[in-house]
């Protein structure tokens, strides 16, 4: 019969709900709903929305780069450059003349659609910001980092 002694938690924790990754998760959770509903009301999903954002910051990027800062694949990021190429966001070449990336790159219309989706996006991003002392935001922000850099991201 197999040890079934119990396995201490990384730090005191009652029940699963205070585990740091069930607490992150719950964030994220709360975080994403939000945004899904906002955005719905401009026409765009979580990943569009970060595709935009990112072809603001960044025109050109190929679609490997767009999916490695939206957090999805490949196969995904090909199905939200189409969807943003159909509405009129989005703008790609058929062909490349070097290798086999296809830069993007924002229309008119998507940036004034991204204006518009950002507003919405960060009145979030305040209203869970005023959740915590100002004080704190710096070092939340740099904890969140160093708990990613610790698990290789």
């Amino acid at each position: 019969m197999e040890d079934r002694s119990p396995v201490a938690p990384p730090h005191p924790a009652r029940d699963v709900t205070e585990h740091v990754g069930y607490r992150l998760k719950r964030s994220a959770a709360a975080l994403r709903g939000a945004m899904d509903k906002a955005l719905r009301e401009h026409g765009l999903t979580v990943p569009q929305y970060a595709c935009l954002e990112l072809l603001d910051q960044q025109p050109g990027l190929s679609n490997a780069e767009l999916a490695r800062g939206a957090f999805v694949t490949r196969q995904s990021m090909n199905v939200v450059l189409r969807g943003l190429q159909e509405a009129g966001l989005v703008t790609r070449p058929s062909t490349t003349d070097h290798g086999r990336a296809l830069p993007a790159h924002l229309t008119e219309e998507g940036r004034d659609r991204l204006d518009a989706a950002r507003k919405a996006v960060y009145a979030i991003e305040r209203q869970m910001i005023e959740a915590i002392p100002s004080k704190r935001l710096t070092a939340l922000l740099a904890d969140l980092d160093r708990m990613t850099e610790a698990l290789g991201g």
